[in-house]
């Protein structure tokens, strides 16, 4: 790779659910959520990862084949899924996102869809 390639790019939500939401939550990403992601042009893979300690936080990352798919599911759905997941959280969540330089995932190193 040259400098400025990247195998891909992924977008870390993070979340701060409330307590007795957390089973809805993740339901809630399985069932409505990663249907809506996997419809997304260049949607790649999703991990929802539930903090070992700090019961209340938990973080979704989403893997896209280009920054641009990634933007245009922000411009497209974000609001939407925020909207649908604000009952359940504790405030609004936070985003950041990143360029996946090195990965031995199949999917994410090959790019496919999930």
């Amino acid at each position: 790779m040259t400098k400025g390639d990247h195998l891909m790019f992924t977008r870390i939500v993070e979340l701060h659910v409330k307590p007795e939401k957390k089973e809805e939550l993740s339901q809630k990403l399985r069932n409505e959520v990663l249907p809506i992601l996997q419809k997304q042009p260049g949607f790649v893979d999703l991990i929802h990862l539930a903090h070992e300690t700090e019961l209340e936080r938990e973080v979704a990352i989403s893997f896209w084949k280009t920054k641009e798919d990634a933007e245009r599911y922000h411009r497209e759905n974000y609001n939407r899924i925020t909207d649908m997941l604000k009952p359940l959280l504790k405030r609004d969540p936070k985003v950041e996102t990143f360029n996946v330089d090195t990965s031995t995932s199949h999917r994410i190193a090959a790019g496919r869809a999930a």
